[in-house]
């Protein structure tokens, strides 16, 4: 997607050869029409997936992913990091690792939110080694849901992310796919 490059290039900053901030459009201040184009890209991208549901990771995913589920005409269902005094009932959990936090956390989801053979897209804002994406696959799978499709934003081709999810066979859309990032700058994958 030529906007986003073009924002990841001119706002993005490559903090080291393994960390891109990308905070100025997509997860601390959101730049809403470059996010209506990327919602808009996957939906088409999936439009024929049978979609019912649009699953994301809270934070970095929300607005990406509002976007996707608005233009499909679906509910989008949001992973806790944490739980609360109110998030209680028949949850779900499974424990991830952060890549860009270095933490573990419980990401969890309520099983009425993933009805049980719902067709769900995951979008998420970067994928790096696939943590993520494996903690939302281990949620869908324990809901009995299925996962047609995954779609990031970011995608760091340079970590091992991308190769650990194709053995899965889920068809994959990145937006922008990073080849290599440092203080020179930020080269893509064509």
């Amino acid at each position: 997607m030529k906007e986003l490059k073009e924002a990841i290039r001119t706002r993005g900053k490559a903090i080291n050869k393994d960390i891109l901030l990308v905070d100025s459009f997509l997860n601390h201040q959101v730049d809403p029409m470059l996010m209506h184009g990327v919602g808009e890209a996957f939906a088409d991208h999936f439009k024929d997936m049978n979609v019912e549901r649009v699953l994301t990771i809270e934070s970095s995913g929300i607005a990406p992913a509002a976007f996707t589920a608005y233009k499909l005409g679906v509910p989008l269902v949001i992973m806790k990091k944490q739980t609360s005094k109110i998030m209680t009932g028949n949850l779900i959990q499974t424990g991830v690792r952060s890549f860009t936090k270095g933490t573990e956390y419980q990401l969890t989801v309520k099983r009425d939110f993933l009805p049980e053979n719902s067709r769900v897209l995951f979008i998420d804002d970067f994928l790096a080694s696939g943590e993520a994406a494996f903690g939302a696959i281990n949620l869908v799978r324990e809901a009995k849901a299925e996962l047609c499709g995954i779609g990031i934003v970011v995608e760091k081709s340079f970590q091992s992310g991308r190769g650990r999810l194709d053995e899965l066979g889920i068809p994959i859309l990145s937006l922008a796919r990073v080849k290599s990032m440092g203080p020179d700058g930020i080269e893509f994958m064509e």
